[in-house]
C-alpha cells in the first residue's frame, strides 16, 4: 500500500514541478490512479505497482466499461495510467510499461455546446442588476464570454493586470503561460464602471486587494460558485441546454470563426498550446455549413 502512495505522490510531483501541470489536471491524474490503488487492493491481493501486469489493466478497463463509465472517462484513464507506468519506467522502478498496448475507445467526433448571440442576450438579460451581485455576475459573464476565458482564469483575474490603457489584460493560463487578450471597448467601459462603482463597495479582504471578482466575504470567488451562478442564471433564461462556464469559451471562438477571424488567431486568444485544439472549431463550422447546404440545396427540397 506504502509503495502506492508513495509511487503517486512522486509521480504527482514530477508532473506538478518538472512538467508544470495545473492543479486541476493533477487533480485528475492523482484520482485515476488511486481508482487503480483501490482495485489493486481490493481484487489483486495488495499488488503493487512494479508487479502490476498488462492482462490485470485489461480486465481492471474492462470492470471499468461494464460499470456504464463514459468512453472520453475511459481514454482519460488510460492516458492517466500510462503516463504514471512510463514515469515509473523511467525511473527504473519497473523494466516494462504493462500500460504500453492499452488501447482507448474510439471516441466520436466531441463537439461542445454552443450559445448564440440570442442565447448570450437572453442570458445576460436575465440577470438582476439591481444589486451588487447582480452587477457582479453580468460583468463576470461578460468578461467570461468576451475574453473566452477558462473558470480558473477568470477566478484568478487581478485588477492589476487590466490594461486600461492599452486595451488588453494579462491572463495567467494552463502551466503559467501568460497572454495578452485584447478587450472590446464595450467590456473596457463595464469594467472599468464594475471596478469604480459596485466593487468599490465590497468589503475587501486584503489578501485579495488585488482580485477582480468577489464574494461577500472579500475574498476571491471558487471555480464551484462560477458554476452555480451559470447553472441559475441558464435556468432563469429558460435556456436548455448543458451549460457550463466553458461553454462561453466554446462560444467565444466559435462566433470569432463564424465572423472569419483566422485559426492561428483564436488558439492565441484561447491560450491553446497546440492548433489541433482549436481546429475543434472548424468542425463546428462544418457542421453548420453543411445544414445550411442541405436546407437549400436545389436537390435537396421537397416540392409540394
Amino acid at each position: 500500500m506504502t509503495k502506492w502512495n508513495d509511487k503517486i505522490l512522486d509521480f504527482i510531483n514530477y508532473l506538478k514541478f518538472e512538467r508544470n501541470f495545473s492543479d486541476n489536471t493533477l487533480d485528475a491524474y492523482q484520482r485515476d490512479i488511486q481508482k487503480l490503488q483501490q482495485y489493486a487492493e481490493e481484487n489483486l491481493d495488495h499488488i503493487g505497482p512494479e508487479l502490476i501486469s498488462c492482462e490485470e489493466l485489461q480486465e481492471y478497463l474492462y470492470q471499468l466499461s461494464k460499470e456504464k463509465i463514459s468512453e472520453r472517462s475511459q481514454a482519460r484513464w488510460i492516458s492517466s495510467v500510462k503516463a504514471f507506468f512510463k514515469y515509473l519506467l523511467e525511473d527504473e522502478i519497473r523494466e516494462d510499461n504493462p500500460a504500453a498496448l492499452l488501447e482507448a475507445p474510439k471516441l466520436g467526433l466531441y463537439l461542445p455546446d454552443t450559445l448564440s448571440l440570442t442565447d448570450i442576450s437572453k442570458l445576460v438579460d436575465s440577470i438582476d442588476r439591481s444589486t451588487p451581485i447582480g452587477e457582479r455576475n453580468f460583468c463576470m459573464i461578460e468578461v467570461l464570454y468576451g475574453c473566452g476565458l477558462r473558470v480558473s482564469e477568470l477566478t484568478g483575474l487581478k485588477i492589476s493586470n487590466i490594461n486600461f490603457k492599452e486595451g488588453y489584460i494579462k491572463i495567467q493560463g494552463k502551466g503559467d503561460k501568460e497572454r495578452l487578450v485584447p478587450l472590446a471597448q464595450y467590456t473596457l467601459d463595464l469594467l472599468e464602471n464594475y471596478i469604480l462603482t459596485t466593487r468599490s463597495q465590497n468589503k475587501i479582504n486584503e489578501k485579495h486587494k488585488d482580485v477582480l471578482f468577489l464574494n461577500n466575504r472579500g475574498t476571491a470567488l471558487s471555480r464551484v460558485i462560477v458554476f452555480i451562478i451559470v447553472k441559475e442564471l441558464t435556468e432563469k433564461a429558460g435556456i436548455h441546454k448543458k451549460i457550463s462556464p466553458h461553454t462561453f469559451r466554446h462560444s467565444f471562438a466559435t462566433h470569432l470563426l463564424q465572423n472569419g477571424a483566422d485559426l492561428r488567431f483564436i488558439q492565441e486568444m484561447l491560450g491553446h498550446s497546440s492548433i489541433k485544439t482549436t481546429e475543434i472549431y472548424t468542425h463546428l463550422k462544418t457542421e453548420e455549413l453543411r445544414d445550411v447546404i442541405l436546407k437549400h440545396h436545389p436537390r435537396n427540397t421537397h416540392h409540394e
